[in-house]
């Protein structure tokens, strides 16, 4: 398979640039807003925005249970920021009713580099993506206070986890579909083309 099928879940958040971000890493990229449409692509990407939000919708558009399905059945899933948060066994400060998909042994703490003003850039090793550092862009950004035994750390920023693989599931606390470094996304496109 040279060009999976990867969607986005496009309810809230930085949608239109991981669906180019995909496509400029040789996928075909599609929307996601119905179980349908989940259940015809060969991974998914949770998009930075509102972990609330995009839990609340979810629940609205009747995909959250499917989407923890297919997450437990392997579809091989990334999430930046927001999506981290969303892939997130367990969170560390959440707001009232707060649900995650989860998938990935960890738990994580909401807003943990701060406030929107205190958004920030920073080069980020991150292990099998090749060609040195991705730049790193931190909005309201979440951090890793502990993973579990099947979770592994591929990348740290001042000490902290800020990017994870576990299995199918990818999750980045940076947005790299901000920056016009497609890296992180071709190694997510490698991740499903393995798994289908």
């Amino acid at each position: 398979m040279t060009s999976p099928v990867i969607g986005v879940l496009a309810l809230q958040g930085d949608v239109r640039e991981h669906l180019a971000a995909l496509a400029a890493a040789g996928a075909e990229a599609r929307q996601v807003r119905r179980p349908e449409e989940l259940a015809a692509v060969d991974g998914l990407v949770i998009p930075g925005g509102e972990s609330t939000t995009i839990s609340k919708l979810a629940d609205a558009f009747g995909l959250f249970e499917p989407l923890r399905a297919r997450v437990r059945a392997g579809m091989p899933t990334y999430g930046s920021c927001a999506g981290m948060i969303m892939l997130a066994d367990k969170i560390l400060d959440p707001r009232s009713g707060q649900e995650t998909v989860g998938g990935i042994d960890m738990i994580v703490r909401r807003n943990a580099f701060g406030r929107q003003n205190e958004s920030f850039e920073a080069a980020v090793e991150v292990a099998g993506v090749p060609g040195g550092p991705v730049d790193g862009v931190f909005i309201r950004a979440p951090w890793v206070e502990s993973l579990g035994a099947g979770a592994r750390s591929v990348a740290a920023f001042e000490g902290r986890t800020v990017a994870v693989r576990q299995g199918n599931l990818l999750a980045t606390a940076f947005h790299p579909e901000l920056t016009g470094d497609h890296r992180v996304h071709a190694m997510f496109a490698d991740m499903v083309r393995a798994a289908v």
